[in-house]
């Protein structure tokens, strides 16, 4: 049988997340405090994925927020630069020269 996910944290720890979970200006950042929150308090993984959150999220997204969190603390909660669609049109690059006026 496959043990249980939990997260035991230290008094800095769990206040630093409250902190980010009530203040910090990204959502995302804040939804993800919050579920690491709730499996600190006991709650398993499945339950907050399924019904904690704002959002419904697939309980191996909340595992993964979990590993992150345990490996490289509160930078593993947030999204790296370069991650994402990249923009498939740049209006800078391809900006049409203007004819000058002769009068």
């Amino acid at each position: 049988m496959v043990k249980p996910l939990t997260l035991e944290l230290t008094l800095a720890q769990q206040r630093e997340l409250e902190s980010v979970r009530d203040r910090h200006p990204k959502p995302y950042l804040r939804e993800r405090a919050a579920a690491l929150l709730q499996v600190a308090a006991g709650a398993s993984v499945n339950a907050v994925a399924t019904a904690g959150l704002f959002k419904p999220r697939e309980h191996e997204t909340v595992a993964q927020w979990l590993r992150r969190y345990e490996q490289q603390g509160l930078d593993g909660l947030l999204i790296k630069a370069g991650r994402g669609r990249k923009p498939a049109f740049s209006p800078s690059a391809q900006r049409p020269r203007q004819r000058s006026a002769r009068a």
